[in-house]
C-alpha cells in the first residue's frame, strides 16, 4: 500500500499506510542523536554521541562546549542513523526534533539542522516536547497502550501527567522547586562523586544503610500530586557541613541511601495515589531517574501491593535518545502538530503550549 502525506491547510492527512517512518533529532542537553523509527513502535536505527567525557571534567554540562560539539557532529549522527536504518529521505514520512525545553544554544543546533533537512526534501517539520519524548520512550517496542499515568522524574522535571488516547496529556501536580534528578546531581557534588552524579549516587545508596539518617519527606502527607526537595537537599548539606566542622567523616554509603529512601518514599507514595484516586492501572515512569534502581525497586513492589501496572522504559532509553523523539513526533504527527521553517528553540516550554501547538516568539 502506498505510503502519503496530504497537507491541506495547516493539517497533515495521513491516508492509509502500511507503515510511518520518522527521523527523530535530540541535541537538548550534551547527548547529540538521531533515530529512525517505524509507526512510533519499531527503532530501525538509532544513534547517540554522547559528550560526558567532555563534560566530566568540569563536573557538568558547559552549555557553550555542548552547543560546539552539536554542530560537529550533528549532520554525522544522522548520515551514520539513515545508514543504519537502511533506508533513504524518500523513504521518510517527517522529521521531529526536540524544540524544548533545554539549553537554548543546544536546542537551536538540532532545530536548524531539522529545519535544513525539512527546507531540502520538503518533509513536514515537526516539533516535540522534551517530556513528551521521555514519555513516548514507553510506546517503542509496544511496551504499553494508551491510555495511562506517567510518573516523568529528570534532571528539570519531576510531575505526574495524565495520558489520554490520542497522547495528549493533563498536568495532574509537579515539583514546586528542584527537580528529583536535580536534587541527586546536588548531592552527588556535596559528597564529591564524579558527574553525572545521580546514576553515582543509586550505586552508593545500594551500599549504604538506608535508615542511618532521618531526611524531610516533603508534602508526602498532602492530598496532591507535589513535590519539593529542596529541603531534602538542604537537609543534606547540612548534616555533611556539621561533621566536617567537627571533623568526623561523612558516611557516603549511608547518606546516599538514606537521600535515596526518602525521595523515593515521596515519589512512590504520590504516584500511587494519583493511580487509586485517578483509577487508572498503567503507570509509566519516564525520564532519566527512570533508570534508578532503587526507585525501580520500590516502584515494583507497591505496584504488586496495589494490582497495578508500571513500566520503565529499557534503560538505554530512559536518558535522552532521538528514538523517543521519533516515537513522539509521530503521536503528534498523527493530530496534525507540524510548524513551518520559522520554528524556535525555547529553554522554557510548557506541555500544555506545546500541544496546543503555541510557539512564542523569542524576543
Amino acid at each position: 500500500m502506498e505510503r502519503r502525506l496530504n497537507r491541506i491547510d495547516e493539517y497533515i492527512k495521513l491516508e492509509e499506510t502500511t507503515e510511518l517512518r520518522i527521523l527523530g533529532i535530540e541535541t537538548s542537553c550534551d547527548e547529540t542523536a538521531a533515530a529512525v523509527v517505524e509507526n512510533g513502535r519499531i527503532i530501525l536505527g538509532q544513534t547517540i554521541a554522547s559528550q560526558i567525557d567532555i563534560h566530566t571534567k568540569f563536573g557538568g554540562v558547559v552549555p557553550e562546549m555542548a552547543s560546539r560539539v552539536h554542530v560537529e557532529t550533528i549532520t554525522q549522527v544522522v548520515e551514520q542513523t539513515l545508514v543504519e536504518s537502511g533506508i533513504t529521505w524518500s523513504d521518510l514520512d517527517g522529521i521531529a526534533v526536540t524544540c524544548g525545553p533545554g539549553l537554548l544554544g543546544a536546542l537551536l543546533v538540532g532545530v536548524s539542522a531539522a529545519k535544513g533537512y525539512a527546507l531540502a526534501t520538503g518533509l513536514p517539520l515537526i516539533p516535540v516536547h522534551h517530556i513528551a519524548g521521555h514519555v513516548a520512550a514507553a510506546l517503542i517496542d509496544n511496551a504499553v497502550d494508551l491510555p495511562f499515568l506517567a510518573l516523568v522524574v529528570s534532571g528539570g522535571h519531576t510531575e505526574i501527567l495524565s495520558v489520554d488516547e490520542q497522547f495528549v496529556f493533563t498536568r495532574l501536580g509537579g515539583t514546586k522547586d528542584d527537580a528529583a534528578g536535580e536534587a541527586y546531581d546536588k548531592v552527588a557534588r556535596m559528597v564529591g562523586l564524579a558527574y553525572p552524579g545521580g546514576p553515582k549516587v543509586d550505586e552508593m545508596a545500594a551500599k549504604g544503610n538506608p535508615v542511618a539518617f532521618s531526611f524531610p519527606r516533603s508534602l508526602i502527607d498532602e492530598d496532591n500530586y507535589d513535590f519539593s526537595f529542596s529541603g531534602l537537599k538542604t537537609s543534606v548539606l547540612n548534616e555533611i557541613n556539621q561533621r566536617r566542622q567537627k571533623g568526623d567523616e561523612v558516611p557516603v554509603a549511608d547518606l546516599c541511601a538514606s537521600f535515596q529512601q526518602a525521595v523515593v518514599e515521596v515519589l512512590v507514595e504520590k504516584a500511587a495515589r494519583a493511580m487509586k484516586q485517578t483509577g487508572s492501572n498503567q503507570l509509566v515512569v519516564a525520564g532519566g531517574v527512570a533508570a534508578n534502581q532503587g526507585l525501580r525497586k520500590a516502584l515494583q513492589e507497591r505496584a504488586k501491593q496495589d494490582s497495578f501496572k508500571v513500566h520503565f522504559p529499557p534503560l538505554s532509553l530512559c536518558t535522552d535518545n532521538a528514538a523517543m523523539i521519533a516515537a513522539a513526533g509521530t503521536k503528534a504527527l498523527e493530530r496534525g502538530l507540524t510548524h513551518d521553517l520559522s520554528l524556535d528553540a525555547y529553554a522554557t516550554l510548557s506541555l500544555a503550549d506545546w500541544q496546543a501547538g503555541r510557539f512564542p516568539r523569542r524576543a
